[in-house]
């Protein structure tokens, strides 16, 4: 027979998960996650919750735990970068920071064009059953994609160039940082004819890194003549596009800055094909500096982004709460993008 509880309010009531959050000062849905053991809640409101349940005496309904219990040990990647090496970096760098954390990792490549992209995505939270998300640029930057994760209270953290959420959930790269080290490296080395190779207008980075290469060359005195100005799409392939047609013009540019290293590594194929020596007749720059910008010939001069680190330090971001910790409290905010000057810019001639 129930015993009287003086909390509950009625004479032989068994204590319920309601009376657990009125006396804890928190929501229904918080208790239901303490007493499931779930990682994203912070230690003293665990403490707070649990010390309610004992002095109530309040036991779960063991069916109704299991049920509640959704979550899966698994972590999604979700993301819309046609560059496979960005990918892999970013990959590497979420696995290092889930190794010896019972966590695995799950990707789901997405296309941010396809009218089926927030159905999707919700199958594959809803499928794997997600503890949480990651997303690198552009899906990080898509609102329907955050309202959506919101929505089906599934904790994430994305990436993005600027802050666009609160910091216990952002990962900021500067990217427009990084792009005036490269107008500033060209201008230095005496170039004036620039050329400018942007990406997909979908991806804020491309208008966060282009809007900081056109503002340095602007407090130098260097216009972007409007014919150097192409727009790719982050791919090899539209390097190669954007290297011929630049390089094709009447008086083409000396040097030619583009927004990711697919594409620079694409321009440097285009001049070789119309028969140009590297770096003498063409200096190029890129960004993001994967490993492959070290291997070709010349070396690619790039602006570094940890990407892999990006990947861990969004990670450790989404583990905080698990691990009793503050998210808010890391100091991995933000990274700061780097020029990495190898030979594939030199002065002009």
């Amino acid at each position: 027979m129930a015993q009287d509880d003086p909390r509950s309010g009625k004479p032989g009531k068994r204590a319920t998960i309601n009376d657990v959050a009125r006396e804890a000062k928190v929501s229904k849905k918080t208790v239901s996650r303490v007493i499931n053991q779930s990682p994203f809640v912070k230690a003293d409101t665990r403490e707070r919750v649990n010390a309610v349940i004992e002095a109530l005496g309040f036991t779960p309904d063991p069916q109704a735990r299991a049920l509640a219990f959704r979550r899966s040990l698994l972590v999604g990647l979700i993301y819309d970068n046609p560059s496979p090496t960005y990918v892999v970096n970013m990959q590497q760098g979420v696995l290092d920071a889930l190794k010896g954390s019972g966590l695995e990792l799950v990707v789901h490549p997405c296309n941010r064009d396809m009218p089926t992209l927030l159905d999707d995505i919700r199958g594959f939270v809803e499928r794997q059953r997600l503890s949480g998300v990651i997303m690198p640029p552009s899906v990080s930057e898509d609102q329907r994609v955050i309202a959506l994760l919101r929505e089906m209270d599934c904790p994430y953290v994305r990436i993005a160039s600027v802050a666009l959420d609160e910091p216990e959930a952002m990962l900021v790269t500067n990217d427009g940082m990084g792009a005036a080290e490269a107008a500033n490296h060209l201008a230095s080395l005496g170039h004036r004819r620039i050329g400018l190779v942007r990406g997909p207008d979908l991806f804020r980075s491309s208008a966060v890194r282009s809007k900081g290469f056109l503002d340095a060359l602007a407090e130098r005195g260097i216009p972007l003549d409007p014919s150097y100005d192409f727009k790719g799409a982050y791919t090899f392939e539209s390097g190669v596009a954007a290297g011929h047609a630049l390089l094709a013009l009447e008086t083409p540019p000396t040097a030619i800055f583009t927004l990711n290293d697919d594409m620079a590594i694409g321009v440097m194929q285009a001049a070789r094909e119309r028969g140009l020596e590297l770096p003498r007749d063409l200096s190029v720059v890129g960004f993001d500096d994967l490993p492959m910008a070290a291997r070709v010939w010349p070396n690619l001069t790039s602006v570094r982004l940890p990407i892999r680190d990006m990947g861990r330090m969004a990670a450790e971001k989404l583990l905080a709460p698990m691990r009793g910790l503050d998210p808010t409290g890391l100091n991995q905010a933000e990274v700061r993008p780097t020029l990495i000057v190898r030979n594939s810019a030199i002065k002009a001639a």
